[in-house]
């Protein structure tokens, strides 16, 4: 498909109309609702449906685009010069968790299941994208003295992203004695303590010293 993403997404009837059905995703499953059932819910003309998508795999489509155009913006609202590499894959790493822990099972099956070639398409797109921040960002920690200049770049992004990835998958989880969340905090604490240097986990320490300080206040 081959389009002009900012222009599309600059237009915010667009934007609302696919929340909208996202929306409707979420509610009923994306196998369950067809082009009539967007219309009907909606209250739009079948005739303005379908002047936006061609089809349901054009609409499924667009939403990964959406999508990847979300991400990228709030990607880009980070500035590498007023942070530094640790404080970047927090805010990274938090963000990738946040991003995949909003599709439930089901919508990621469905998505799957019956628009793979899409759904393969887009989270690779997506997993390349995040493996070259976590490069960039190793590069700018070892150049602070951050990170330990033996570090094996290519293999370290590989297992890192590897790991966000599948932390969601069913197969890696241990049944539900644990939660996402300590999952992902202790797979981060993990990848920081082994790439950094002594000064490096010092400005870790103080980091998560400081946010648990933070969440006592709001508690």
């Amino acid at each position: 498909m081959k389009m002009n993403h900012i222009a599309i997404f600059n237009d915010q009837k667009l934007i609302t109309l696919l929340d909208q059905i996202v929306e409707l995703f979420y509610k009923f499953g994306i196998r369950n609702v067809n082009m009539d059932d967007i219309s009907h819910h909606l209250k739009i003309s079948k005739k303005t449906l379908y002047q936006s998508f061609k089809n349901k795999e054009d609409l499924i489509e667009k939403i990964f685009l959406y999508d990847s155009f979300k991400w990228k913006n709030k990607i880009s609202g980070i500035d590498p010069d007023k942070m530094n590499a640790i404080d970047i894959i927090i805010h990274v790493s938090t963000m990738v968790f946040e991003e995949m822990s909003r599709l439930d099972s089901k919508i990621k099956f469905e998505m799957r299941k019956y628009y793979e070639p899409l759904f393969n398409k887009y989270s690779l797109q997506k997993q390349e994208h995040i493996y070259n921040l976590i490069i960039k960002n190793l590069l700018k920690g070892k150049s602070e003295g951050l990170y330990r200049d033996d570090v094996d770049n290519e293999l370290t992004a590989t297992l890192y992203l590897k790991n966000l990835v599948e932390m969601h998958s069913i197969d890696y989880c241990f049944g539900n004695e644990i939660s996402f969340d300590k999952i992902f905090e202790v797979l981060f604490e993990n990848h920081i303590r082994a790439i950094s240097t002594p000064a490096g986990i010092a400005y870790f320490e103080k980091q998560k010293a400081e946010l648990s300080h933070l969440q006592k206040n709001i508690n």
